[in-house]
């Protein structure tokens, strides 16, 4: 088996394979604005964002910078993180439009990620379009 050669990140770029493991957990002041079914769901210049290795960065939304009420219903899905400890569900609704599972979150992470607690993250790929300081 040939092992794949490194692409060096460009300026301003990052490499998935630079981020450490265990996660490394930072605050991120980047405007965030998530949309869904041509509907604003989450708009924050307060997230955290967790880089682990070989992951795409996940950004974690503080609960008031998400529309909870009426888009966001809890699954009975979980799935337990060896590093955060157990995840729960949400399911999104707009209009006439549900995506199931579409987002996270963690209650009680465990340490050092207590600064995650009921954060939302939600899949960007299910999403409409995601924003990251105005960049897709």
């Amino acid at each position: 088996m040939q092992q794949q050669k490194r692409i060096e990140p460009g300026p301003g770029q990052e490499s998935v394979w630079d981020y450490p493991r265990p996660p490394r957990l930072e605050d991120s002041s980047k405007h965030i604005q998530v949309i869904y079914n041509g509907v604003v769901i989450a708009d924050t210049y307060g997230a955290k964002r967790i880089l682990e290795t070989s992951h795409p960065p996940v950004y974690y939304i503080p609960p008031e910078d998400v529309k909870l009420e009426p888009y966001f219903k809890s699954t009975r899905r979980s799935s337990f993180c060896e590093w955060k400890g157990a995840a729960s569900y949400y399911s999104i609704t707009v209009d006439d439009k549900t995506i199931t599972e579409a987002a996270w979150h963690y209650r009680r992470p465990t340490h050092p990620y207590e600064a995650i607690a009921n954060y939302i993250a939600i899949y960007p790929g299910k999403m409409d379009v995601c924003y990251i300081d105005g960049e897709k």
